[in-house]
């Protein structure tokens, strides 16, 4: 399906980060502006899913760890069965707020240039884009697309405020896509890996997106990219995208925007993760895909129960319980992006690059520490 207006797969994104603690002046003063988006028809009308039970399952007391390699990934349901379950739940339109990251987990402050000049008056400062992001899998053919679409920050809430600053429109299993690598999981999770140009230089550039659904609410998501460099036979962080979601609605390719009832806020000045709660992660259910082909898209096949090491060395943390890390392991360059959806829990995403950039390996798994 052909979306209504796109920019380039390689389109840069643009995020925001933040932390503006805003007080109200006296009572003397007017009162501060506050960010607000456009409003939306009471969102009550619109289908909601059923709410489903984990999507992983702890193993049995017999079950036993093992920090052996992961078997050879087979595909355990018909391709065509597992994909129309991934369609059903990875689409929709997905709302929320996306906020930019420097490689050590700084936020960004958005451009001056699209932040109003009454925020400016304040020095306020903005960091989050509103987002928009509708998903359409289609069973016939295996394609997914989907749109990013970045909101003009506004004062008030008017109908009519909300314009359209950006889109980046990518697809997956057609013939203009520009995913080199996809892998997919019943749940509606995925990651991506998107090779774009650099602007700053002929070296080889890569956003891998790993798409993670909570495993207890399928109507939320995390979207995390880390924008990496490869040069001189070695693979560097440059910066990281995170951007948080809920579903609002079967697709409408963007035509009904949350607005003002969104069910979440701006993230990107809170307080980030504890390393110390990412490093209690010790053992994991993991799922693998390899052998990877532009051509074709890769259901994760159940790899087994792992031991996890873990340290805080390359670890960077963000807001909202999220994190990731790039390390070497094995002459292999580690990329790694984690959510902790509930004490003790998380579920996280690895991509294993070789020195030149070729991707070996993705591994994705459900966390937990050793008392939960």
């Amino acid at each position: 399906m052909a979306f209504p207006s796109s920019a380039s797969p390689a389109a840069t994104f643009l995020s925001s980060d933040s932390s503006s603690c805003s007080r109200r002046p006296h009572c003397l003063f007017p009162l501060r502006p506050q960010l607000k988006f456009r409003p939306l028809p009471s969102p009550l009308h619109l289908p909601l899913r059923p709410r489903p039970g984990p999507l992983f399952h702890p193993p049995s007391p017999t079950s036993s760890l093992s920090i052996s390699p992961a078997p050879d990934v087979q595909t355990s349901l018909p391709v065509s069965s597992s994909w129309a379950e991934f369609a059903k739940n990875v689409s929709g339109e997905w709302d929320g707020f996306g906020a930019d990251f420097t490689s050590d987990g700084k936020p960004i402050e958005l451009p001056e240039s699209v932040v109003p000049e009454a925020y400016r008056e304040w020095e306020v400062k903005v960091f989050d884009w509103q987002t928009q992001c509708p998903t359409l899998a289609r069973e016939d053919g295996e394609t997914l697309e989907f749109r990013l679409i970045k909101l003009l920050p506004t004062v008030g809430c008017e109908a009519d405020a909300a314009t359209r600053y950006s889109i980046d429109e990518r697809t997956v299993g057609t013939s203009d896509s520009k995913a080199s690598a996809f892998a997919y999981e019943t749940s509606g999770s995925y990651v991506a890996v998107w090779p774009v140009k650099d602007n700053g230089g002929g070296n080889k550039v890569l956003e891998v997106e790993s798409c993670l659904i909570n495993p207890q609410d399928k109507e939320t998501r995390v979207r995390l990219i880390q924008v990496l460099a490869v040069a001189d036979g070695k693979v560097t962080l440059k910066s990281i995208r995170v951007f948080r979601e809920q579903w609002y609605g079967p697709f409408r390719n963007g035509e009904q925007l949350g607005g003002c009832a969104i069910r979440d806020s701006a993230f990107a000045s809170t307080t980030p993760v504890a390393a110390s709660e990412v490093t209690s992660l010790c053992k994991g259910l993991f799922s693998a895909a390899r052998d990877f082909n532009p051509a074709r898209n890769l259901e994760f096949a159940n790899a087994g129960m792992q031991l996890i090491e873990r340290d805080d060395c390359g670890l960077v943390t963000l807001p909202k319980q999220l994190w990731c890390s790039l390390k070497e392991i094995d002459g292999l360059t580690s990329a790694q992006v984690g959510w902790l959806f509930e004490q003790g829990q998380a579920i996280t995403s690895t991509c294993k690059f070789s020195s030149n950039g070729d991707l070996e390996e993705i591994l994705l798994a459900r966390e937990t520490t050793s008392d939960a």
